[in-house]
């Protein structure tokens, strides 16, 4: 299950990201998207669990959770949608 994760304090890391889920299950990847110019965090992120079951358990316990002073959005990823060739 890829799940996303909004309003992500700008300074957390993937592996802060992985142990916040991995308390919900197996966690296999913790992407932050990240500014290809400067590096910088955007401020949101993809978690994907390979167990549907612990995915849903880990968003109904983390969306809405203060992390770092801010309340992270966390729901299932949505296809992204196909912008054609560039």
């Amino acid at each position: 299950m890829n799940i996303y994760i909004g309003n992500l304090p700008y300074n957390i890391s993937e592996d802060e990201l992985r142990e916040l889920f991995a308390a919900h299950g197996e966690v296999s990847s913790a992407n932050i998207i990240t500014d290809r110019e400067s590096g910088r965090s955007k401020g949101f992120g993809f978690v994907e669990m390979p167990d549907k079951a612990q995915g849903e358990s880990a968003i109904n316990a983390l969306n809405e959770t203060n992390v770092q002073g801010r309340n992270l959005r966390v729901n299932e990823a949505r296809p992204r949608p196909d912008r054609g060739r560039r």
